[in-house]
C-alpha cells in the first residue's frame, strides 16, 4: 500500500464567526433660538449634513415652528463630529445654534 504523504493536506477547521451587532445610532438635533437665522440653519444642514434643498428647508421649519428638528442619524462618533462642525461653523458666524446628541 503507498503511504500517505499529510504533510501537504489542509485541515478544514469549522469556524463559528461572531454575530456582530449594528452600532447603536444616535440622532443630531438642532435646537431653536431667536438669533439664528433661517438661512444659516439651512446652509449648516446642506453642508454639514448634505442635506438636499427641499429636506434641508423642511428640517429648518421643523426647527422653526416645534422648537427642534432631527438633521440626521449617524453612529455616535460621527453624529459628535458634526455636532462639533457645526458649533465650530455656528461661533465663525457669531450665531448660539445650539446642537445636540441622543440615542435612537
Amino acid at each position: 500500500m503507498p503511504s500517505q504523504d499529510r504533510r501537504n493536506e489542509e485541515a478544514v477547521v469549522s469556524e463559528s464567526k461572531p454575530k456582530l451587532k449594528k452600532p447603536p445610532l444616535f440622532r443630531v438635533l438642532l435646537h431653536n433660538d431667536d438669533y439664528t437665522t433661517m438661512e444659516f440653519v439651512v446652509f449648516v444642514l446642506r453642508t454639514v449634513f448634505q442635506q438636499p434643498e427641499q429636506e434641508a428647508i423642511r428640517i429648518m421649519l421643523q426647527v422653526h415652528q416645534q422648537g427642534i428638528g432631527v438633521a440626521g442619524v449617524f453612529t455616535h462618533e460621527i453624529a459628535e463630529t458634526k455636532v462639533a462642525k457645526v458649533v465650530t461653523l455656528a461661533q465663525e458666524h457669531q450665531f448660539p445654534l445650539l446642537c445636540s446628541v441622543e440615542p435612537e
